[in-house]
This record gives structure tokens, C-alpha cells and sequence, in this order.
């Protein structure tokens, strides 16, 4: 445990900095920041991130006794900085405590304005503002903000509205007034006696009046904070470490609610949604904060470009847009133009897009918050980009600033140009979030997650999202708000997922009790199907079909780049024609598994394949095998030719047989009507062929091995295949793999086959062509004895998946019973189907590769497995020496990066 725990910031001295995140977390260390550029920051303190782990593990009791005279320090040099006392009846000194972990968790965790207010504080608080209405309003946000987060009073049922909002809301009513900017001093002061009320009759004790112990109270929740459910789903979803906690940001407040020349908004310094080079953002006169991102308010925009484009959008003259809703730069010219300044600093300072904060209080300006921006996986790349293009970064880091995984934001397909062009939108809203998306309605984020876990598609529908509505958001193909604005909590999570939105459509009126929504008079009905142009920000009624994305531009670009650096060929998992196509558009160098049972489910070939298994013979296998020989061969046809002059690794058979099999009497009933055959016997061959671990059973090259004519049929397909294709002007590279090798004999048996049935081929045909002939490594014996099996085999594909299963002992269609929880308990970092466990399966890896080498120094080594499209383990296979990865064809981009990016960071 270091000595220092707390660390000030201010004009007059500033402990901290930008490096130092770890420990002040970044917004900790961006204040810091700030303040030794110069820049208007409001002064206060940062207990560091070791306190929360010390809270997390010891208590309360034990990190106030460490950090008690610290905060006292803290305080006094707040009290220093603005001439003002904590506790102080006639001239209070107010303060925020924020949360700040570090990496940026928008709204995970909990915050507390103005905190400091009592019923004697309030009252000085007015009389040196000179503004009675300023004060109670902020007494009264902070009972509710502090009865929530602090004392824990919440809705107690999910339909139920925030408790203190119902009171709100009866004391709007009863004035008849829609805005609580429209009650008076009377109605602030009613409304906090009622708050104070609720509070006692709902948990019983009194709301605290001292300070200090409300700082106390504070400081713990923003620790505890850390362990909130939405916070620990966002560090699972973002894979960022429990152990890192969260530092406590101590802060002056500064007051946007004193009138109509205070403020406050968030800003970027490009666009979030698109990665325009336009400073951007919303505000509000007259308001803290919160009520920026609540939605609660319509935010006007900070530009006058901006204020026009959203007019035009919300289909708002331009005469009612100047009267309503008038830009910063229109109203506040001084102010804008030193927000400008500022934006520009902190941007050509940090050398990436930014987020800030900032409140505008009696004409001056201050900055709350400054870090990198959220934004869409467009934006990533289009900034990244435009920023190495405008010189502020090099093409290194402009590789190493897209996180690979968000460039499936970009790859899917958007709507289909000719079928939007006739769709009408129903309501329009802010386009948050870019994309299509297209689902079913639902209001509540918890049943987002049991439809989604079903396999439906769904749109959740909000009067505004809540960070309460994390996991339904993660779920859903898209998100729509009736209120909120491009700054909304909706918008900023949504970009950081690459969730498309629409927010603040102020046409829909959603009713989540009765379950529907509505616009102009039309019910849309909980399961109703809408569509979402989150880049146009419109809604559809009903499905819209998509078409494929635009991939060049500044995404061609980075793939451009990216192939410049990275050593690793990127290979794609292919089984017929079309899919090989979309790998070679999307930059595939060759196809690293072609599974040749995926060609056996389609059509009438499952019966041939179904009478092959059934025959109680060789003569009658054959017979069957003959059948699926020019499907086959028609198959691998068409791969060649998309691939010309590209390797395709063409798997032989490899899962069990019982897997083509029905297992249901009905199905049975119908095969054997389809055959010919009776019930029984049909039962009876199904009975024979059960095995208690089929995955471990009679698979792979043991089936080869078995009923060589398997092996005979798929190689004449293979190989004639290749022939013709040639014949037609294509260039074939063609490598015939042998699955789940585990001993030299094995794969020398089966290649025997295959070398006899290629030469019977070419003598048919009076021609040849050259083929490799390799392994797949998928049984922990296969990477140990690699080096005997090497002398044979031309070269290896890791089958990660079954190395994965057999080295660990862990069932791939078992596993989600307990993974989760053992995640979660810490026993295993990740879920090591999706991301290779390095210590275990990647030791043998290693091994295997070392082995195999050994005795053939040029051999050719990739994966194959579902690993071969994850950055983190693409970053390992870069370090142990492969030759190629290999994946999906919609991950072939992704590789591509994280390729690039093992390359520069190794």
C-alpha cells in the first residue's frame, strides 16, 4: 500500500497526472491534466484506486481509519482554493463526489452533486447567490440523487416509477406545469419536506444533516459502487479487471442552475456517431449536469451548424429553432469561443477525439471532464485515420487505436436501398448510434435478456435507458429512446457497444405498463416488429431487409495499413462457394478449413450419407459414397474457382456418424419410410452407433481408418475436383488435412489412401497436380509426439476447439452449466473456447510447434479453431511463429487488425 493516498488538484497545486491512471483513475488523472495546462478546472482531491481494493476487501471501517486525515487535508485545500467552508451555514462549501475508474465506465457507477446542503446550509446558499429558487432546487436534487445512490431507496417494484419522481411529478400536476424549471421557491421547499418524508418512512431513519458524515456516506457508496450489478456486467462485456477499483473524485461544484446565464453540456471534439472532423455536443441553460444525459429536458446544441442540422432532422423551422432551442455559439459567443479554444487544446494535447464536460456558471467556464470519446466502430476507424492523415499520430498508433472487435460494427449488412427508399418512417429521432437493426418490440431490459436468450430479435423501447438497462441493451439489435439526445446515457453506450439508436424520438409515447408504444394515435404492441436507421435516426413500422456495407474508404484504408504491418496470413473457415467468395472480398489469403460435413446437411445428401451409414456392408457403403462423389466434387469445384490461385485446407470427415442420424422415434419413423427400412432396424443401427463421448469416440481419422472408402470417395472428390477447376482457367492450391491425429501411424495409414487414390486419379486422367498433404493438431498427444508426425506431414492446423476440450477435460455442450461462475469466482479468467488459455492449451501449443519444426524448419503452421478470429489469441499465435490464422469469413478484417497490431506490439 503506497503512503499517499489522497491526491489534490487545483489551480494553486496539482499532485497528479496524466499518466497516472492506475492510480487516480482517468478521470482522476485527466483533471490533473487539465489543471497543468491551465485550464478552469474546479479544484479538489482523488483518493486512488488501492483504497476501493482495501474497501472491497476489509470494509468501510478499515479505509476510513487510513485515508480519514487525508480527506480532512483534501477538504481544507478546497475550502483554500475557493474561500469557502465545508459545513458552513451562511456560505457553504458544496461538492460532488464522482467515481473514476481507469477505464471509462459511463454511468456503471454512482455519483452525488451538491452534496454539503442542509436545512440551515440551504438557506445561506440563497442568500449569497441571491437566488432563493437556485438554492432549494439544489437541496431538493440532492435528496433525491444522495436517497438513491447512498441510502439506497429505490422503485420497489421493476413497472414502478423512481419514488422521488412520483412526487415530482404529483406536485407538477397539481400546479399544472410540465417542467420543473416551471415550479417556484413554495413548490421546491413542499418538495423537499416530502422528500425528506419518503425517506424516513421508507427506511426509516432521518436523512442525514451533517456534512460529514453525508462525505462519509458518499466516498463508501462510490467504492461500493464498484460492485454494483451493471458495473460488473460492464467489466465482464469489456473484459476489464475487478481488481483495478475505482478512485473517488472530490470536486468544488460549480453551479449550472443559477440562471440563464449558467449552464451545462457535454461536447466531442469530433462526431461520436461518424468521426466528422466537427466539434459537436448538447447543453442546457439553467441546469446541472444530469439532467443533460436524463433526457428529461430537450438539450439545445452547442454549434450553430450543429443547432441547424438537428433542426432540419426534428423537422424545426428555422424560425422556432432560433426562438426555442438557440445554439451556445448564438447565445453565449464569449463562452463558445473559449469552449472552442478549449476543445482544440485538449484534443491537439491528447492526440485523440474527446469527451468533456463542462458547466457554465454566471458567464464562466469550467471543465468537469475530459477523456477519450465513446464512439462507433465508423468513428474509430474514420478518426484513426483521418488523425494519421492530419498528422497528429503515426500509422502505428492509428492501427493500434481500432480495438479489432469493433470493426464487426461495420461488416454486417445495413437496410436494403431499394426497400428503404419505399419504407415511410413512422417517427424520427436523433441518429445516436449508426446501423441497422431490426426486432421485436420489448420495454423492459430484463425481458430483452430472456428473448434474446430464445434467439429473438428485439428492439428495446425506453422513455429513456437507465444504466439499470445494461444487459437488455447488450442484447438487443438496437435500442430506441422517446427522450435524450445524442449525449443521452442511450447514445454513449450504445456507440460504445456499436448498438445502433435512436434517441429523443419525442413522437413515440411509450407506455410500459400497458406495455405498448405509440405515435400519432397508432399502438405498437409489446412483440410488434420495428426497424431502427440509427444513422438517420428513423423508425420503421415491421421488418426492412439489409444489404452488405460499404467496406472501402477509410476502412479499406486501415486494412491497407494493416496488411502493411502484419506478419500472420489471415485465412477464412469456408465450406462452399458463397462463403469462400465473401472470405477473398473480405482480404482472405486462402481458406484454412473447409469441413467437409457441412456439405453432407444440404439437400437429398443427407440420405445418401444416412444409407451409407446404414449398409451392413462395404459393397453397400460404396454404393452410397458413389452417390455423394459428384456432390461433393461439385462443391470443391466451386471453392477453387472462388479461391484461384489461393490455398483451400480441405478437411476430411471428421464428427461422428451418429451426429447425421435422428434420435426422435418420429424422425426415425420417417427415415426409415424415406429408405425403405423397417422402424427397428433403423432404431437398432441408431442404438449401435450411441457412444456414451462422441466427441472422444469413433471421429476423425479413426473413421478414415475404419471405412477407407470414406477417405477413398472424399479424395477422388478432392482431387477431380481440382482437375476440372483447373480445366476451367483456375488455378487450385489444394492441401487435403487429416483430422485428430494423435499418433504418426494414424495419419501414415491414411495417407496411404489418399496418395493411392490421387494416383489412381491422375492415371485415369493422364494429368496431375500437386497436393500437400497435413494434420490438424487437436489431441494434446498429437503437440506432443509432433516431431514423428511431423517427418510425415507437410504442415499443421491446431484444432483449438478439440485441444481446448481434451486438455482441460471440459465438454463444449456441458461447459455453460458452470463456466459462468467459474469466471466469475476467478478461476479461470475467460471463457477459454473463446480466447486461448495460454498457460495450458498455449504450452502444448508451443510444444507442437516447436516439435514440429524441429525435424521440418519451413513447415507451415496455422489455426483453425474458433480461435483464430480473437484478437487476444491471434496476439499468441503471432508470438508462437504461425503462418496463418484462420476464421470465420466476418472476422477475416478483424484478423487482419489484430495481426497487424501483434506485429507492432511485439
Amino acid at each position: 500500500m503506497a503512503n499517499k493516498l489522497v491526491y489534490l488538484f487545483g489551480a494553486s497545486q496539482t499532485d497528479g497526472a496524466a499518466d497516472m491512471k492506475n492510480t487516480l483513475g482517468g478521470k482522476g488523472a485527466n483533471l490533473a491534466e487539465m489543471c497543468r495546462l491551465g485550464i478552469s478546472v474546479p479544484p479538489g482531491f482523488t483518493i486512488c484506486t488501492e483504497a476501493c481494493n482495501v474497501y472491497t476487501e476489509k470494509g468501510g471501517d478499515t479505509v476510513r481509519q487510513m485515508i480519514e486525515a487525508e480527506v480532512r487535508q483534501g477538504i481544507a485545500f478546497i475550502e483554500k482554493e475557493m474561500g469557502k467552508k465545508f459545513g458552513d451555514a451562511n456560505d457553504p462549501l458544496l461538492v460532488s463526489v464522482r467515481s473514476g475508474a481507469r477505464a471509462s465506465m459511463p454511468g456503471m457507477m454512482d455519483t452525488i452533486l451538491n452534496l454539503g446542503l442542509n436545512d440551515e446550509a440551504v438557506n445561506g446558499l440563497a442568500k449569497k447567490s441571491g437566488n432563493e429558487r437556485f438554492a432549494w432546487d439544489s437541496y431538493r436534487r440532492f435528496i433525491q440523487m444522495y436517497g438513491d445512490v447512498v441510502m439506497g431507496l429505490k422503485p420497489e417494484k421493476k413497472e414502478d416509477h423512481d419514488p422521488f419522481e412520483v412526487i415530482i411529478d404529483k406536485i407538477k400536476e397539481k400546479k399544472g406545469v410540465e417542467l420543473d424549471t416551471q415550479l417556484g421557491v413554495d413548490d421546491l421547499k413542499h418538495m423537499v419536506d416530502e422528500f425528506k418524508a419518503l425517506v424516513r418512512n421508507r427506511l426509516g431513519r432521518d436523512f442525514p444533516n451533517d456534512p460529514w458524515e453525508q462525505l462519509w456516506g458518499a466516498i463508501m457508496a462510490v467504492f461500493q459502487s464498484w460492485n454494483n450489478d451493471r458495473a460488473i456486467f460492464y467489466r465482464r462485456m469489456n473484459e476489464i479487471p475487478d481488481a483495478w477499483g475505482t478512485a473517488v473524485n472530490v470536486q468544488s461544484m460549480v453551479f449550472g442552475n443559477l440562471g440563464e446565464t449558467s449552464g451545462t453540456g457535454v461536447a466531442f471534439t469530433r462526431d461520436a456517431a461518424t468521426g466528422e472532423d466537427v466539434f459537436n455536443g448538447e447543453f442546457l441553460i439553467n441546469a446541472q449536469g444530469e439532467d443533460v444525459v436524463a433526457g428529461i429536458r430537450t438539450p439545445q446544441q452547442i454549434t450553430l451548424e450543429g443547432s441547424r442540422r438537428w433542426a432540419q432532422l426534428a423537422q424545426i423551422s428555422e424560425e422556432e429553432r432560433r426562438a426555442k432551442y438557440p445554439s451556445l455559439e448564438e447565445l453565449m459567443p464569449e463562452v463558445y469561443q473559449h469552449l472552442v479554444k478549449t476543445e482544440t487544446a485538449l484534443e491537439n494535447h491528447y492526440k485523440d477525439m474527446q469527451d468533456i464536460e463542462f458547466t457554465i456558471q454566471e458567464g464562466k467556464l469550467w471543465m468537469l471532464q475530459t477523456r477519450s470519446a465513446k464512439r462507433t466502430g465508423a468513428a474509430l476507424v474514420r478518426t484513426a485515420i483521418e488523425m494519421m492523415e492530419q498528422g497528429f499520430i503515426d500509422e502505428k498508433t492509428a492501427l493500434l487505436r481500432v480495438n479489432p472487435d469493433r470493426l464487426n460494427e461495420l461488416l454486417h449488412p445495413v437496410f436494403d436501398g431499394a426497400a428503404i427508399s419505399k419504407a415511410k418512417p413512422i417517427a424520427s429521432g436523433l441518429p445516436a448510434s449508426p446501423g441497422a437493426a431490426t426486432g421485436q418490440i420489448v420495454f423492459f431490459a430484463d425481458e430483452a435478456e430472456e428473448w434474446g436468450a430464445k434467439g429473438k430479435q428485439v428492439i428495446l423501447v425506453r422513455q429513456e435507458t437507465s444504466p439499470e438497462d445494461l444487459r437488455g441493451m447488450a442484447v438487443a439489435e438496437g435500442i430506441l429512446t422517446a427522450r435524450g439526445g445524442m449525449t443521452s446515457h442511450a447514445a454513449v453506450v450504445a456507440r460504445g457497444m456499436g448498438k445502433c439508436c435512436v434517441s429523443g424520438a419525442g413522437a413515440v409515447r411509450v407506455d410500459p405498463k400497458a406495455r405498448t408504444m405509440s405515435v400519432d394515435g397508432i399502438v405498437y404492441k409489446e412483440g410488434d416488429w420495428i426497424s431502427l436507421d440509427g444513422s438517420k435516426g428513423q423508425v420503421y413500422a415491421g421488418q426492412i431487409p439489409t444489404q452488405d456495407a460499404d467496406l472501402s474508404g477509410d476502412f479499406g484504408k486501415l486494412m491497407e495499413l494493416a496488411d502493411k504491418y502484419k506478419k500472420l496470413e489471415i485465412r477464412a473457415n469456408a465450406d462452399n462457394p458463397e462463403d469462400a467468395k465473401v472470405a477473398r472480398n473480405f482480404g482472405a489469403v486462402g481458406i484454412g478449413l473447409c469441413r467437409t460435413e457441412h456439405m453432407f446437411f444440404e439437400g437429398d445428401r443427407i440420405k445418401a450419407v444416412r444409407e451409407m451409414i446404414l449398409a451392413h456392408d462395404e459393397a453397400g457403403r460404396r454404393k452410397a459414397l458413389a452417390k455423394l462423389l459428384p456432390m461433393q466434387r461439385g462443391d470443391f469445384e466451386g471453392i477453387y474457382k472462388a479461391m484461384d490461385g489461393l490455398p483451400v485446407t480441405v478437411r476430411l470427415l471428421d464428427p461422428p456418424l451418429h451426429e447425421f442420424l435422428p434420435h426422435d422415434e418420429a424422425n426415425q419413423r420417417d427415415m426409415a419410410k424415406e429408405l425403405g427400412l423397417s422402424f427397428e432396424e433403423i432404431k437398432h443401427r441408431v442404438d449401435e452407433l450411441h457412444e456414451a463421448n462422441p466427441m472422444m469416440g469413433h471421429r476423425g481419422c479413426r473413421l478414415g481408418i475404419t471405412y477407407p472408402e470414406i477417405t477413398e470417395t472424399q479424395t477422388r472428390a478432392i482431387i477431380e475436383a481440382a482437375l476440372n477447376a483447373r480445366a476451367q482457367g483456375a488455378t487450385p492450391k489444394v492441401e487435403i488435412m487429416i483430422p485428430l491425429v494423435g499418433t504418426v501411424r494414424e495419419f501414415n495409414a491414411q495417407a496411404k489412401v489418399i496418395r493411392d487414390t490421387a494416383e489412381a486419379v491422375f492415371a485415369e486422367r493422364k494429368e496431375k497436380i500437386d497436393f500437400m498433404l497435413g494434420t490438424m493438431v487437436e489431441t494434446p498427444r498429437g503437440a506432443l509426439v509432433a516431431d514423428s508426425i511431423g517427418k510425415q506431414a507437410e504442415f499443421f492446423s491446431f484444432g483449438t476447439n478439440d485441444l481446448t476440450q481434451m486438455t482441460l477435460g471440459f465438454s463444449r455442450d456441458d461447459i455453460g452449466k458452470f463456466l459462468p461462475s467459474y469466471i466469475a469466482d476467478g478461476m479461470y479468467e475467460h471463457d477459454p473456447f473463446q480466447s486461448i488459455d495460454q498457460k495450458g492449451v498455449g504450452l502444448l501449443v508451443r510444444i507442437g510447434v516447436e516439435r514440429g519444426r524441429s525435424v521440418r524448419p519451413d513447415m507451415k503452421i496455422g489455426v483453425c479453431g474458433e480461435h483464430g478470429g480473437d484478437p487476444a489469441s491471434i496476439a499468441f499465435f503471432h508470438k508462437v511463429g504461425f503462418t496463418y490464422v484462420s476464421c470465420s469469413p466476418f472476422r477475416v478484417p478483424i484478423a487482419r487488425l489484430a495481426a497487424a497490431q501483434a506485429a507492432i506490439s511485439n
